[in-house]
């Protein structure tokens, strides 16, 4: 095989990970304790490096995937990193992708055995290299897609009550919202669908569930529906 580029530098390419996850009204970030050098030992995102054979889409799929067992995860490319000594042990390009999942579909067992843990967004602990600026991007772009997409369904379980929901968009907004204000403006939308069950775990009245219905938001996009949350 003719190598053209024979004469020029090779560069790794890494896929470092930002995976948030919703659970008991805290929104939480997937990292882990590096167990090889450079770093062995400190907190770090998930991550590795891109296969000859694959492309960078393929890549974070598998890194996911070899992580949480689970192959159907939001999951959205983020920015290119290029600093020179970015990587004190080579020259590494990593492009940062951020995730969406739904944490009640993971075995923790699974996740735990790759020694990773979650920790609530306001609990951070220092990272290595460039990745605390990665979480910080990838938490301005959720914020953003948040906004005009439904994506923070991705982070809900399969049915929630309204106050959950409203419990996830106060995480992330880092703000709170009026109840009313917000039930209506949910409601007036008519992407929920209303179950004939309710989480009793709060009062005795309880709080129905809902369902996000996924293909009425899709035949209500091609009518000019705005998404506004």
């Amino acid at each position: 095989m003719i190598k053209y580029y024979a004469e020029h530098q090779k560069i790794y390419v890494a896929i470092d990970c930002i995976i948030f996850g919703w659970d008991d009204g805290q929104l939480k970030l997937l990292i882990l304790k590096r167990d090889f050098e450079p770093a062995s030992g400190e907190n770090s995102l998930i991550g590795g490096f891109v296969r000859e054979n694959e492309s960078l889409d393929d890549a974070a799929r598998r890194i996911l995937q070899e992580l949480t067992g689970l192959f159907d995860i939001y999951l959205e490319q983020l920015y290119s990193y290029g600093e020179v000594a970015r990587d004190p042990g080579e020259r590494v390009i990593s492009v940062a992708y951020f995730a969406l999942l739904k944490i009640q579909d993971l075995d923790p067992d699974h996740v735990r055995n790759h020694g990773a843990h979650w920790v609530h967004i306001s609990k951070l602990p220092n990272l290595i290299f460039d990745h605390n600026v990665m979480i910080q991007r990838a938490f301005n772009r959720l914020r953003r897609r948040a906004k005009s997409e439904p994506i923070g369904f991705e982070l809900l379980p399969k049915k929630f009550t309204l106050p959950q929901l409203q419990s996830l968009y106060e995480e992330i907004y880092q703000k709170k919202f009026d109840n009313r204000n917000f039930r209506k403006k949910v409601l007036d939308m008519q992407i929920l669908k209303k179950l004939d069950e309710k989480d009793k775990s709060g009062s005795k009245k309880g709080a129905f569930y809902y369902r996000f219905d996924k293909r009425k938001y899709d035949r209500l996009l091609l009518d000019g529906f705005h998404f506004d949350l």
